[in-house]
């Protein structure tokens, strides 16, 4: 079922995610045009998801790592996750690195997207996170935008070097 245009049907609540959430996870990611590019079924099987069962093992069972789901009314409407990095600069103090943000179409432009993130944040204070920081591809306008209104700012210029 999902929500009415109006308004979600209820609070969304967060948990870690389980196995069993790979394939809504996996297809938020499918999702969004940026990152479909990258993701792979082998055209579109969804029963073939070694992979990333392979990468959900080592995230869960990686202490400084969190893959969540959002709920709301017991379905999966968003993902996201969070690393936690030590480091020696500023004084010692570990960092939240959010990344793979998504929320699943039927819930989009709802307020799940700030509620995620303001969870996120929160999290990373509880744990004493000096700093969180995310990065965003240069097309997504529209997130910069959402970003920005959350009191983040664009205080780097970051640079990647496919492997694979």
């Amino acid at each position: 079922m999902s929500p009415s245009p109006q308004s979600l049907p209820s609070r969304p609540s967060f948990r870690a995610a389980r196995r069993a959430d790979i394939p809504a996870i996996v297809a938020m990611l499918i999702d969004d045009p940026i990152a479909a590019a990258r993701e792979s079924l082998d055209g579109a099987d969804y029963e073939n998801y070694r992979d990333y069962e392979a990468a959900f093992a080592a995230i869960d069972a990686d202490p400084r790592n969190e893959l969540i789901v959002v709920e709301v009314d017991g379905e999966v409407a968003g993902t996201m996750q969070l690393t936690f990095i030590p480091g020696l600069s500023r004084r010692g103090a570990e960092r939240a690195q959010i990344e793979a943000v998504r929320v699943a179409a039927p819930y989009r432009n709802r307020g799940i997207g700030r509620t995620m993130m303001e969870w996120a944040v929160e999290r990373a204070r509880d744990r004493g996170c000096a700093l969180v920081q995310l990065t965003s591809d240069k097309a997504r306008s529209d997130a910069h935008r959402f970003y920005t209104g959350l009191g983040f700012t664009a205080s780097h210029e970051g640079f990647k070097l496919r492997l694979s």
